[in-house]
């Protein structure tokens, strides 16, 4: 047994070695489990880059949006850059491509500046959370411009025959000024099941709205008034709301409304609600509408995909939000950015595979993309060791995650508590907790997705779950053993 198990690991190093997929043989030898080649990292805090925009890579990236225009992956992003009291920012919205959503090449400025009438009316240094789709041959992209703080605010629109420009400005879409209700920032444009184009946009002031959009010109249709979608209690920065991005699921018959709760810099968290119509109500896992301003910044609503957390003593990710959504074939990804924990200036693009549960909510996987594929798993893959890390709603700091042991014998010890666990193939499992410390107070079943991925915090390949349980909160693992050999 020993001599195999050392042949198996000594085949497996020879895999990684020579860079291609490792193959793990756990139960039947016909059956083997594919994870990822081992994806290119990039350096964290790469001073050296800071003036070189063509090694900025995913660095730099905030606000992003996606599109795909045949093989080819676009990210177009707010106008930020670490250090730039030393260099002046260059205005223009970033864009970025990618072939694999894993290695990321600097493209250029889709706009030459601010363009005159935004600069006029909110006097903007920079341009803010771009977003673009296509309306017969025309790309439109629409942009915001305003100050921090500020509901001066302009989103207006360029257009081009081509992803990569030129872009020529035609004006202004929404416009909001001092004492308005609404904010004109962060749109999404988005197409209804009837293939009639909408907008989405709005903030911290008065919520996230939807307005019809014409499809002749890609503004405001005539006579059109916006909807309220999203709001909360907006007294302090604790109730902000913003960065919407909807989409459509025609599989559930549901429109999926995500958008981005409180600070960008420090508690940023991604917040998820769904309706049978574009123009809502929107509720959440619980039934709570995403406009009830009767709840408090801290007791909150949509569920929450993603917020700040830490594996394993490793450095965390801070405020990750402001999210796009890929709907690519069968897949679909969020692509969102996030702050080092050890500096949250630096800003980087991540993209994270979602899931969808069995009554139909995403939940997304616990590290980022590197070309993993779901596939049926054994259970005997699921013994060992484990990191699991709840994403409770409300803000409780950087989440961290905590050991975990899933038993061969189908028993669970933790510091949360103990249980027991079963797997549903294809890679359904399930935790049921029978007795929790005392502070986790009532006993909860989790069920979640298991996957093949990469950790990027150890560099090796790895298991990781995510999912949900009965009250929808959402709860993601990784395995933390060796990856074991028959």
């Amino acid at each position: 047994m020993k001599k195999r198990l050392l042949l198996s690991l000594g085949f497996a190093l020879v895999a990684v070695a020579v860079g291609v997929s490792y193959l793990q043989f756990v139960g039947s030898r016909s059956a083997p489990v594919e994870f990822p080649k081992r994806p290119f990292q990039y350096p964290m805090y790469d001073t050296g880059s800071t003036n070189t925009e063509s090694g900025w890579h995913t660095m730099n990236t905030h606000d992003p949006s996606i599109y795909k225009e045949g093989d080819t992956y676009y990210v177009f992003s707010t106008d930020i850059k670490v250090g730039a009291n030393k260099d002046p920012l260059r205005p223009g919205i970033m864009v970025r491509r990618s072939k694999d959503l894993i290695t990321w090449d600097w493209v250029g400025y889709a706009l030459d500046g601010i363009p005159k009438e935004a600069a006029s009316w909110t006097r903007a240094t920079n341009l803010w959370a771009p977003d673009v789709f296509k309306m017969g041959d025309t790309y439109y992209l629409y942009y915001a411009a305003s100050t921090f703080g500020s509901n001066q605010s302009m989103i207006g629109l360029a257009t081009s025959n081509s992803i990569t420009g030129p872009w020529t400005d035609q004006g202004a879409v929404v416009k909001t000024a001092k004492g308005d209700e609404a904010n004109a920032i962060d749109p999404n444009p988005v197409f209804d099941s009837e293939g009639k184009p909408w907008l989405s946009y709005g903030s911290f002031f008065g919520g996230i709205y939807l307005v019809r959009l014409d499809e002749s010109t890609g503004k405001v249709k005539q006579g059109e008034q916006p909807t309220l979608l999203a709001r909360r209690d907006s007294r302090t920065v604790a109730g902000a709301v913003e960065a919407p991005y909807i989409i459509y699921q025609p599989d559930q018959k549901k429109y999926y409304l995500f958008v981005s709760y409180d600070s960008l810099s420090s508690d940023y968290s991604v917040r998820v609600g769904r309706s049978s119509s574009i123009t809502g109500p929107y509720e959440d896992f619980n039934g709570h509408q995403l406009s009830d301003t009767g709840f408090s910044p801290q007791t909150n609503v949509g569920n929450k995909l993603i917020g700040s957390y830490v594996f394993s003593g490793k450095e965390g990710w801070i405020a990750p939000g402001h999210n796009s959504v890929l709907k690519d074939g069968d897949r679909t990804f969020l692509v969102h950015h996030a702050r080092g924990e050890k500096d949250k200036n630096w800003s980087y693009l991540y993209i994270r595979e979602l899931f969808w549960t069995r009554d139909g909510w995403p939940v997304a996987s616990p590290e980022r993309y590197a070309g993993e594929k779901t596939q049926p798993l054994s259970p005997k893959l699921l013994a060992g060791r484990w990191d699991r890390l709840p994403i409770p709603m409300a803000w409780t700091g950087i989440e961290r995650s905590e050991p975990m042991t899933l038993q061969p014998n189908g028993k669970i010890e933790s510091a949360h508590g103990i249980g027991k666990w079963s797997f549903q193939e294809p890679n359904d499992l399930t935790l049921q907790w029978t007795a929790l410390d005392t502070n986790e107070g009532t006993q909860t079943t989790e069920k979640v997705l298991v996957s093949p991925s990469w950790d990027w915090e150890n560099d090796k390949p790895t298991l990781v779950f995510t999912g949900m349980n009965e009250k929808g909160i959402n709860i993601w693992g990784k395995y933390t053993d060796s990856i074991k050999g028959e």
